[in-house]
């Protein structure tokens, strides 16, 4: 900021509020600080309805809030807006916080706009035409040469010179004392307000400064003209005139905007009720829904607008009656079709339809529900029942092996369709989560109980056909005796993991070594290739039969045999260490070491080396040619 500058603001807002004052004669109203007292907006209210003739509108006549100050200023902006006046960075905030500046310029602006720019001379803008006025009215005085708005004044004789031109009668030009700056410009100042010239500057604004404001000296200098121009008569009848013909313009223009708005709002309200009336279901909860989110969107949207334009439509009806009568023009009264009478009826129509919507929506989705609700029901119950009906049959089984076989293989094909029957309680199901269905009062089942009580009759029936099959197996194993039966169908039913009647090769490893027979992995997979069927699992009749003949086998002197080779690893010979490795009693392991002879050969493994080793060969040799059968029966059956 400048040094000078401080003074031209003060020159301002001190002319800026004299030339509000002058304005608000008429409200009996004024301020004495520019800043402070257009802080509320209610000031500037009062001047733009003066300014403009014409009411702003309903405002906060005693704002206590800071929000009811912004909403007078933003009344006021708006209105200065709506007249095609530019303002440029100019906020509510700035004048409810008392931006200096951005005050002054809009108060300026205003001067511009209601005091300055209806002036125009030859065509010109409202400062050049202001300029050439003032030039023209003074062209003949020669110590005056008005080239500006600020340093051409400040001696005081333009102002002289411009009374003298228009009233004579109020002041000599020729006998003033040319060199009497300060007391020409008083005198010009008090001849001025005389005839109703508002003193907007003082002496010292004018003759004190080396550049006065020109904003300042445009405000004031522009009241001369319009109290001179006041005396041509001709001008006063043209300006009369444009102005009557601007306002029966600007009437004209809000009539046509007001009957185009209320035609089109009413062809609105009317094309939405129709498409309300003519509107059908799909018949699923998904489009009843839409239909529903469709009405809430127009509610929160269209409706809105609607709401909106109504209000507006009444106001701007309300401001052509008022501009009418102030300019004393013939009144104005829209078309009956296009009243605000006529707007209400079909306001109320479109309550009506929007309340009708509303409930054949709710309703319909109600239907719907209750639809979902029944068609679950029925589907599950109907399942739920089969499903019994299975249970019970299977349940009651009994007679001949072959004739309960035959029933529960019937029972079985009844399963597939279950699965099929599932699957659309499972989409019904589907369409109840959608429909946000969490009570069903037509039944207590639900979809996950309903499939896991096919699953169980699904294992049900499964096993009990396994049961039966084995037990024509079984019935053919003579060689057995029912308790080994018995142990081997518990080992096998407690593998089949899957309830599939079958092992897989690491079940059927398990099985094995629970019995007591331990494989080395080659051997168990080649034993369990031999008896496995195409798709590489042991059924139950297999698993039986490889039973009976491991059994079988223990009984003969020759498995005894090949069983301590295995236990000596492939070795002629076998020690202590080998044998409780092979997990033998420790009484049978002393019993065997103090009756096989000693071997006379070398060790063939060097962890062998100077253990004790025995010829488990001439053992056995001795065991076989005796007959001592029974012996050898007793170690086999010792170890297993």
């Amino acid at each position: 900021m400048s040094l000078k500058e401080p003074q031209w603001i003060n020159v301002q807002e001190k002319t800026f509020t004299k030339w509000l004052n002058s304005k608000l004669t008429a409200r009996e109203v004024s301020i004495s600080n520019l800043v402070q007292d257009l802080s509320d907006g209610i000031i500037l209210i009062h001047l733009l309805e003066v300014l403009g003739n014409e009411s702003l509108g309903r405002y906060a006549a005693r704002p206590k809030l800071r929000v009811q100050r912004f909403e007078n200023v933003n009344l006021a902006l708006n209105y200065i807006k709506s007249k095609g006046i530019q303002m440029t960075n100019i906020g509510a905030e700035d004048v409810v916080d008392g931006n200096r500046k951005i005050i002054l310029g809009l108060i300026w602006t205003l001067i511009l706009r209601f005091t300055i720019n209806d002036i125009n001379e030859e065509g010109m803008s409202a400062r050049e035409g202001l300029l050439l006025w003032c030039q023209r009215k003074t062209a003949c005085y020669d110590e005056i040469d008005v080239r500006d708005f600020s340093a051409s004044w400040n001696d005081g004789l333009a102002f002289c010179a411009l009374l003298d031109i228009h009233r004579p009668d109020l002041i000599d030009y020729d006998e003033l004392d040319k060199s009497d700056h300060r007391g020409n410009m008083k005198l010009a100042f008090e001849l001025a307000k005389s005839i109703g010239i508002p003193d907007l500057l003082d002496v010292e604004d004018v003759c004190d400064v080396a550049r006065p404001d020109e904003k300042s000296l445009m405000t004031y200098i522009a009241y001369w003209f319009h109290a001179f121009s006041q005396l041509e008569k001709v001008e006063n009848a043209g300006r009369r005139v444009e102005k009557f013909v601007h306002s029966m313009q600007e009437g004209w223009e809000m009539q046509n905007s007001y009957e185009k708005r209320m035609k089109q709002l009413l062809e609105q309200i009317v094309e939405k009720r129709i498409s309300w009336e003519s509107a059908s279901f799909a018949g699923t909860y998904a489009d009843a829904k839409g239909q529903l989110q469709q009405f809430s969107v127009y509610k929160k949207e269209q409706k809105r607008s609607w709401v909106s334009e109504k209000s507006e439509l009444a106001t701007l009806l309300g401001n052509i009656k008022t501009k009418m009568a102030t300019y004393k023009l013939r009144p104005y009264e829209p078309p009956v079709e296009l009243s605000l009478e006529a707007l209400d009826r079909k306001w109320a129509i479109l309550s009506s339809a929007e309340r009708k919507r509303t409930q054949v929506i709710n309703e319909k989705i109600r239907d719907i529900k209750n639809g979902l609700r029944r068609a679950f029901a029925d589907k599950a119950n109907d399942f739920a029942m089969t499903l019994t009906t299975l249970t019970t049959a299977l349940s009651g089984l009994n007679g001949d092996v072959e004739d309960q076989l035959n029933h529960a293989q019937r029972l079985r094909e009844n399963l597939p369709p279950l699965d099929e029957y599932l699957k659309t309680i499972a989409d019904v199901d589907a369409q109840c989560n959608e429909a946000n269905i969490e009570e069903n009062d037509f039944t207590t089942y639900t979809y996950e109980e309903l499939a896991y009580e096919l699953s169980l009759v699904k294992t049900s029936v499964s096993k009990k056909l396994s049961f039966l099959e084995n037990q024509l197996v079984v019935r053919g194993m003579s060689n057995l005796t029912p308790i080994q039966l018995e142990e081997f169908e518990s080992v096998f039913r407690h593998f089949d993991r899957d309830n599939s009647n079958t092992l897989h090769e690491i079940e059927f490893s398990a099985a094995l070594a629970s019995l007591g027979l331990v494989y080395t992995e080659d051997e168990m997979h080649q034993v369990f290739q031999e008896i496995a069927n195409r798709r590489g699992e042991v059924g139950f009749e297999g698993f039986i039969r490889f039973m009976v003949a491991v059994t079988e086998d223990t009984n003969t002197a020759e498995q005894v045999f090949q069983s301590f080779k295995e236990v000596a690893d492939g070795k002629a010979y076998i020690t202590e260490l080998d044998l409780r490795h092979s997990l033998i009693s420790d009484e049978l392991i002393a019993e065997l070491l103090h009756t096989m002879p000693e071997h006379a050969g070398a060790a063939t493994k060097e962890e062998d080396q100077g253990l004790a080793k025995y010829d488990y060969v001439t053992f056995m040799n001795a065991m076989i040619d005796s007959g001592t059968v029974n012996g050898v029966q007793s170690l086999v059956n010792g170890k297993h």
